[in-house]
Order: structure tokens, then C-alpha cells, then sequence
């Protein structure tokens, strides 16, 4: 199965949504969750078990089965804290903290020593299951040689659910390029990073075709 990020997500009813993220189980790479929500309406994605998504031989939207009804019944994965600057997200049992995003509220009330600002955080971030991680569209590829290669376009998963191949995209706009990653050049996955296990000359022999 192809599960290329932006792409639709079409519920059993005809609902259109979009594919946003990827939770997977970094020590076994199995895709064991999709993050679909309305386009442009992340507060409102789910958490989507893999086993409820399919796609058609070339084809590029996801079949959902599952309604829309069905699918607003399901786990949402963003969750918002105000926390002070440096204060980790809470964790819960039976999750991890994913993705997450920040944006720093100066606080201009008086504090002990003159020119001091102190900082409150809104983060907005993601609930995936313990000992999971999140890919997102935007999620940094790096070679074992820390070259940055571009970013993160989807995979292709076997039969098992396991990363057959991991999507790279290079390049800007008209020049984009989408380079096809076997799993035995994939090295580590993490939140928002995958390093793969080859060097940046190694990853010039992959297939690749212009997106």
C-alpha cells in the first residue's frame, strides 16, 4: 500500500479527508496508525488504525472504511497546554508525546532582575501510542553523513504493514524530485526525523522521478 502524505483519505460515505501523519512503530517499522483529518483543520484529526485504510492498485487517495460519523468517533490526536518555558508536555499513561509545535508568549509583567522577560508556551502536540513515533510531510531525511536530503513524501508498505520503502522528496517546485528509499537503507526513525543508514553518494543510486 502507497500512503503518500497530503494525499486524500475518502470515508466509506464518500468524505473526503486528507492524510497528514504517519505513527509508527519505530523498532519493528510497522505503520500502525494514519493521522486523518479535514483539510486545513488539523485541531480535528484522528488517530486511525492502518488496518482501516487501503488503496487501489496506482492509485493515490486512501479508501477509509469507516464513515465520516464513524471516523469523528475515534481518537484526536492534537491536544494544547500553556506551559512556562523549558516545562516538558504532561505525559499520560499509554501515550507518548509526538509531533509538537510552539509558540512563545513574552510576559511583560515585572520580574527580579531588570530587562528579564518570563515566557509561557502554547504547545499544541500529538497523542500517538507508547513507544511510537510521528512522521509528518515536513519531517526532516538526513544520510549517515548528516547531509539534510529534503523531506519525508510517504512509504510503501508490504503486506505486513512494514516500511518497504521510504518516499523521499528532494528539491523545490518545478525541480522536485522523489526518490524511492529501500528499507535497508532506512537507519533510525525518531519524531520528526528519519536518518537513513547510507551516505548522501549512496542515495544518488536510487530510483527516483520527478513529482
Amino acid at each position: 500500500m502507497r500512503l503518500e502524505l497530503g494525499e486524500g483519505a475518502r470515508c466509506s460515505d464518500g468524505a473526503v479527508r486528507e492524510l497528514a501523519d504517519l505513527v509508527i512503530d519505530a523498532g519493528s517499522r510497522r505503520v500502525t496508525h494514519l493521522v486523518i483529518q479535514p483539510k486545513d483543520d488539523p485541531g480535528a484529526a484522528r488517530l486511525v488504525p492502518v488496518d482501516l485504510a487501503a488503496t487501489g492498485v496506482g492509485e493515490r487517495e486512501i479508501s477509509l472504511r469507516c464513515s465520516a460519523l464513524q471516523l469523528e468517533e475515534l481518537p484526536l490526536v492534537h491536544e494544547n497546554a500553556f506551559v512556562d518555558e523549558g516545562e516538558p508536555a504532561e505525559e499520560k499513561d499509554g501515550w507518548e508525546v509526538g509531533i509538537r509545535d510552539m509558540q512563545v508568549i513574552p510576559d511583560y509583567l515585572p520580574t527580579a532582575m531588570p530587562g528579564e522577560l518570563a515566557s509561557e508556551v502554547v504547545v499544541t502536540y500529538d497523542r500517538v501510542p507508547k513507544g511510537e513515533i510521528e512522521l509528518r510531510h515536513a519531517s526532516d531525511v538526513y544520510s549517515a553523513d548528516r547531509h539534510h536530503l529534503g523531506s519525508l513524501d510517504g512509504v510503501v508498505l508490504g503486506a505486513d504493514g512494514s516500511i518497504d520503502q521510504l518516499l523521499l522528496g528532494r528539491g523545490h517546485l518545478w525541480w522536485r524530485r522523489e526518490i524511492a528509499v529501500p528499507a535497508t537503507a532506512i537507519g533510525e526513525l525518531a519524531n520528526d526525523m528519519v536518518t537513513l543508514g547510507v551516505s548522501k553518494a549512496e542515495v544518488a543510486s536510487f530510483p527516483s522521478k520527478r513529482r
